[in-house]
């Protein structure tokens, strides 16, 4: 079994939909790299049992991620992001190049500082 690792990801965005125990096995698989096995042994289930509960619950992160689209929506906010510090660090040198404005590197600061908070509150 191949492990996708964008799987790892998507139990970021939507681990807690699943059971513990989904939860729990496709953590312990992609997260701490254990085996089926190992696993198996852990939870005290077959290894097939592990096997059938990992694909089960890497089909539901799919599935959630294909309907709400939040690693789509948090990637696409990041590029945004990362956009606008371009911008503002274009303007900056513009100002700094031409004549420096204190109320335009204020309002840059104010940005950057908006863009930080934001940032840390969704991480």
């Amino acid at each position: 079994m191949g492990k996708n690792l964008s799987v790892a990801v998507l139990l970021d965005f939507y681990g807690d939909m699943l059971t513990e125990k989904q939860r729990d096995v496709i953590d312990l698989y992609y997260n701490q790299d254990l085996s089926l096995s190992e696993i198996a042994e852990h939870q005290g289930i077959t290894r097939q049992g592990v096997r059938d509960s990992i694909k089960r619950g890497e089909v539901f992160l799919f599935e959630l991620e294909d309907k709400l689209k939040m690693f789509d929506s948090y990637i696409d906010t990041q590029k945004t992001i990362q956009s606008i510090k371009y911008v503002i660090e274009r303007i900056e040198k513009e100002n700094k190049a031409h004549h420096y404005s204190n109320a335009i590197s204020d309002n840059i600061d104010q940005i950057n500082r908006i863009i930080d908070s934001y940032v840390k509150e969704t991480s």
